[in-house]
């Protein structure tokens, strides 16, 4: 079987979730000088687990019964919560926001060989190989190169991100392999249910009871929590079921750069050509990976009868 295409509206709402995550690096890097990062991870997966089961048990929503069920959303929520948030929200308070960025994009190269190696109907093809180093090029571009530079293969902040990043790509796999046929909203709360069970336990054994006091940290946790994982999330596996594992993941392409964007319309920030040159270069690598235009450039250059 092909790679799987990637319909318009999943384009729409890769691009809506890029926007929330964007504004998450900010706000959790805001978040973390004031609490712990276990503190910090415990109230974005617990406060949105909450919202989740508010929105389910409103809309009345089939919940799951069986046992393995349960569990495959536990070990969803270590893969795509629990391990990334904590290893990354660790490494932002070590290296650089710029690299970071760079690294957490490598989720989308992740997940598209995950998905390669899982799962018979995301096969990797020389396009979507092409597509995904086009990208990943692009977002380095736009952040700068010269970051690139700082990459030490000893610094434990560095390969923590970089851990985290393919906790990621294995979750997507994770969920079309266990998790087919719940509800999204239903997967995203029972998710986070798992995390919560995890980091509560956890936050409370490392940092002891921890509670925000400035303004700042309040505001930083519940856009984190509730808008980038709680509502995130409910997108997110919806764009999962459309578009498949490996070409969710592309959404990490495009977090940076709708970073550097947010940036410039918010706090008046000069983008330098690099960045401009950089966004060229992920147009095209999401273009080959959509495979939509190379398919309409190929019937226009086939000649008529």
């Amino acid at each position: 079987m092909t790679s799987r295409d990637i319909p318009s509206r999943a384009w729409a709402e890769l691009g809506l979730l890029s926007l929330i995550w964007g504004g998450s690096f900010l706000a959790i890097r805001t978040a973390l000088d004031e609490i712990p990062v276990a503190t910090s991870v415990a109230y974005r997966v617990g406060l949105a687990a909450l919202v989740l089961w508010a929105y389910v048990l409103v809309r009345r929503l089939p919940l799951p019964r069986a046992p393995r069920i349960w569990g495959a959303l536990l070990a969803m929520g270590l893969l795509n919560n629990v391990i990334p948030f904590s290893l990354m929200a660790w490494g932002q308070l070590h290296i650089e926001t710029g690299l970071t960025s760079i690294l957490n994009a490598g989720t989308a190269v992740f997940g598209v060989l995950a998905a390669a190696l899982f799962l018979a109907d995301e096969s990797l093809t020389l396009r979507r190989a092409i597509g995904v180093g086009l990208g990943f090029f692009g977002v380095a571009t736009a952040i700068g190169l010269e970051n690139l530079a700082n990459f030490d293969i000893r610094s434990m902040a560095q390969i923590a991100v970089v851990l985290g990043t393919m906790s990621y790509a294995l979750a997507g796999v994770w969920a079309r392999l266990r998790l087919q046929g719940l509800a999204p909203q239903v997967q995203a709360a029972g998710m986070l249910t798992g995390s919560s069970l995890v980091m509560i336990p956890v936050a409370l054994w490392l940092d002891g009871p921890v509670v925000p006091q400035e303004a700042s940290t309040i505001l930083a946790v519940g856009y984190y929590a509730v808008i980038a994982t709680a509502g995130a999330y409910l997108l997110y596996f919806r764009v999962l079921a459309m578009a498949g594992s490996g070409n969710t993941m592309l959404c990490t392409l495009m977090v940076a750069p709708v970073a550097i964007l947010l940036g410039a319309v918010l706090r008046g920030e000069v983008l330098s050509p690099n960045v401009y040159a950089g966004f060229a270069l992920l147009a095209l690598g999401l273009a080959l990976l959509d495979g939509r235009l190379l398919r309409r450039l190929r019937r226009g250059a086939t000649p008529g009868p």
